[in-house]
């Protein structure tokens, strides 16, 4: 059995999954942990062979119950952030590349954090997301505490951050805090489906596209404009610029370089 608290495995289709790897104590975060994250987000990131990653955790009890309060009581919180990614060497850290959540499982406190950090969530009907900082006195200062708001209606959001009460996976897949809902068996092939959808796509535009898209709700439009048009000035200067059209002339599949 692999005992890397992160494990990063290569699939079909330029696709690779990450998966937080510690069952036994519900996925927390511990410092192996985000040093196993930040690592995978720079393996990845190198790899110009890898188009979409998927981030899951082990088992089925849970996606991550967020950081490991056994590292924080015994003095090792510090441990828990890295200084690029933030908490769980992830939630800031620069990615530009897609990556899917497949929540096998509850995802609260810090796990919930992880998950808003991904572009795409696929879940299982026995998931559920919440951040219940406040009830332990804390709060959800690893990007959800404004994350959850950008995702659903504010008063919801309002409502669960001042509550510490979760939502089941059906209610998040109908505010749209979720993409899809997957039984246990098929999650992986699930999230596998969506990053095929996402990788028949060019990849350097799909990247720049998602560069600009995550910003949307931080810049003004006419920041926006200036990225879209950058954006734009990147994939022109691509092979894969001139293979789209081409493909569509020849009436073929475009074969696409992600250079």
């Amino acid at each position: 059995m692999h005992t890397d608290a992160v494990v990063l495995t290569r699939l079909p289709d330029h696709v690779a999954l990450v998966t937080i790897n510690r069952p036994e104590a519900r996925n927390a975060i511990n410092a192996a942990v985000a040093q196993g994250l930040e690592a995978a987000i720079d393996a990845t990131e190198a790899d110009a062979d890898v188009w979409v990653v998927i981030l899951t955790g082990s088992g089925d009890q849970a996606f991550s119950a967020g950081a490991d309060l056994k590292a924080v009581s015994s003095g090792q919180g510090a441990g828990l952030a890295t200084a690029r990614g933030g908490f769980a060497g992830f939630v800031h850290a620069p990615r530009s590349k897609p990556w899917i959540a497949a929540v096998n499982g509850p995802a609260l406190a810090g796990g919930c954090e992880i998950m808003l950090a991904c572009d795409l969530v696929v879940a299982v009907p026995e998931a559920r997301f919440g951040l219940p900082e406040v009830k332990r006195g804390l709060v959800a200062s690893a990007g959800g505490l404004y994350r959850l708001p950008r995702r659903i209606p504010g008063a919801i959001a309002r409502e669960m951050i001042l509550t510490g009460e979760p939502i089941a996976a059906e209610r998040a897949l109908a505010l749209g805090l979720i993409n899809a809902l997957a039984p246990a068996a098929g999650l992986l092939a699930a999230a596998q489906a969506l990053a095929a959808r996402i990788t028949v796509n060019a990849p350097m535009a799909v990247r720049q596209s998602l560069g600009v898209a995550r910003q949307a709700l931080d810049l003004s439009d006419a920041e926006l404009r200036a990225a879209s048009a950058q954006a734009q000035q990147a994939v022109m200067a691509s092979a894969d610029y001139q293979e789209g059209p081409r493909a569509f002339i020849e009436k073929r599949a475009p074969r696409w370089s992600g250079r």
